[in-house]
Order: structure tokens, then sequence, then C-alpha cells
């Protein structure tokens, strides 16, 4: 078992931070599907930006299950730190420190995976945040910020010296963004490096996938991005899986109509209805994607204005996309 602080982490499948897409109502129902632990969406530390409504929304963690996490992201050690006595103020139980993403926006900023070019200003951020806070504080980092400076080994000793609790590695480098495959030797040696639990990140899609990982590494959990967009259920297939060696069941369509509908529900009142509305449609298209025949349905449903609408199309949809599956099989057998 996995602990980070006093919180004893009851699985090794966990939610990555993303931002767009983690919100409360996605963090919520991958903790009920089996995550073991979801951070938040990307929280900046400058604090003109605190009173925003993007940001209480961000910092909204009415009815989450401990412990809640939230990432932070900036370039000032100071105002890092700053950032994090906010936080643990307004409800974080952990504070998670931002040096994997590659998006311009952020890096243009020296934030982010752009951090990793800067290795003296990483250990002034991590020593001015563990300092500042009383919670656990963990890090998320690439393996370095081109493919010819991997400093992963370097970053995760300093972390693991300034008082980081878990360190979560995803297997590109900043200039890789997510082109290519991930790489999961550098995991190996971060490993051999440091005592602090290790989280594993990277194109992991399936359970065989994550217990190779494990087993090939030696971290401690797994890490799940994008390949939970849409199919929530990730998390407990793989968990399953890394407990007895079995494949569990897909779920059927009326599950994940059921899923579904429940999430975009919850989308809609936690944004307001139309904000909820345009915010559901990306993940309406991530849970369609895979179904055959889909993409009228896709086509459809960015066009309807109403979440009475919204709701009822896509339980038009996913029933009768399951119909023509069913057809299909029918006709094949």
């Amino acid at each position: 078992m996995m602990k980070i602080g006093p919180y004893s982490i009851q699985g090794q499948v966990l939610l990555a931070p993303m931002a767009g897409v983690t919100d409360r109502p996605f963090r919520m129902l991958c903790r009920r599907l089996g995550a073991a632990l979801a951070a938040s969406e990307m929280v900046a530390s400058n604090p003109l930006l605190r009173e925003t409504r993007k940001s209480r929304l961000k910092r909204d963690h009415r009815g989450e299950d401990a412990p809640r996490v939230v990432q932070i992201a900036g370039a000032e050690p100071a105002m890092m730190a700053e950032a994090a006595r906010f936080n643990v103020e307004h409800g974080a139980q952990i504070i998670d420190i931002n040096m994997g993403c590659p998006a311009k926006k952020v890096c243009n900023k020296m934030a982010g995976s752009a951090l990793l070019a800067d290795v003296p200003l990483v250990e002034q951020i991590l020593h001015a945040v563990t300092e500042a806070v009383d919670v656990p504080v963990t890090l998320k980092i690439r393996t370095g910020p081109a493919r010819d400076q991997r400093n992963a080994v370097e970053v995760a000793r300093i972390a693991e010296a300034a008082g980081i609790q878990a360190l979560a590695l995803h297997g590109r480098t900043r200039d890789q963004h997510y082109q290519g495959e991930a790489e999961h030797e550098t995991l190996a040696a971060v490993r051999d490096a440091i005592s602090i639990p290790l989280i594993g990140n990277g194109d992991i899609q399936t359970p065989q996938q994550a217990r190779a990982l494990i087993a090939s590494s030696g971290c401690d959990a797994v890490m799940i991005g994008r390949a939970a967009q849409g199919r929530p259920w990730i998390f407990r297939e793989i968990q399953h899986y890394l407990d007895t060696g079995e494949q569990l069941p897909s779920p059927g369509i009326e599950q994940i109509r059921h899923w579904m509908l429940g999430h975009l529900r919850e989308l809609h009142a936690f944004y307001g209805e139309q904000q909820g509305l345009r915010i559901a449609r990306k993940h309406i298209g991530w849970y369609l994607k895979n179904l055959p025949g889909s993409e009228s349905w896709r086509q459809a449903l960015v066009r309807v204005e109403s979440a009475e609408d919204q709701l009822a199309m896509v339980s038009s949809a996913i029933r009768a996309l399951a119909r023509g599956a069913s057809a299909s099989a029918d006709a094949a057998a």
C-alpha cells in the first residue's frame, strides 16, 4: 500500500491532473469507478487569478473523498508557496506541483515542464512549497527538458531531499509533448535513486501495460490521463487485474449509458446549463468515439442547445448504437 504523508492510498491506479478535464464531476466519477486518487486541474499560482469564476470552480471540492489533491503551477518560489497555503486553507489535503505540463501557454511563462531546464529554480520552488504547508507535497515531472537533456534522476533526488513525499514521472521530455511513445527506462532509474513513492505515467491504456510497467520499473502505482477520457471505468479494470491477474468483463452498454448520463447531469449542475452543455460535448465525443456508427450522432449532438435535449439524445444514441452492434453480431453469426 502506498502512503503519501498520513494518507494510505487504497489502490495503485491514479487519475492524472488534466487541464479542462479533471474538474470535480470527472474526479468524483473516476474515484467511484476505482481511481485511488484524483488531482484537480492545474491551478495558477498568480494571486490575481484566484477569484475568477474559473479558479473558484477548480478549487470546489464539495463531496469529494479524502485526500483532496490540488495541483499548482508557477515559476516564482514565493508565489508558489503562497498558492500552496491558500489552497490548503480552502480544503486541499495534498499539494501537487506541476513540472510536467508541456503546453506552450504554461511553458512560455517558465512554468510546467519548462522548469526542468533550470534545476536551481526547481530546488528553490520545492523547498519554498514544502516549508510553507504542513500537508504532503507531491511533484509531477517529465524525464527532462529535451531528449538530450534527461535529468529526471537529478530532479528526483532534489525532490526527495526537499521533502517531496511522492513523485509522478511522465515518460517523455518537454520537447516531445505527446509525440511518439513514452519510455519507461528512466522510471526504473529514478526508482533506483529515491525511496519515496514513485508513480509511472504515459501511454498506459490497458491493465496489462500497467502491470508490466510496475513489474519492470518497480514503481508503486500508475497514473492514467488520456486513456480515461470517455472510459472512466479503466481504473477499476486495471486495479482488478493488478489484484487478481484476471481481466474484468467490459461494462455493458446500459451501464455505460448510466455512468455517462450521470456524468453529464453533474456537469450541467456544476457549471450551469449553458457552460455545462458546452463542456459536456467533448466528453460525449470521447465516450462515443469507440462505438461503431457513432460519427453521425456525435455531429448531431454538437448542435443540441439545451441540457434536457442533450441528455435525451445521448440516451437515444447509446441505445441505437447498441442495437446496431447487436444486429451486426447476429449477422456475423
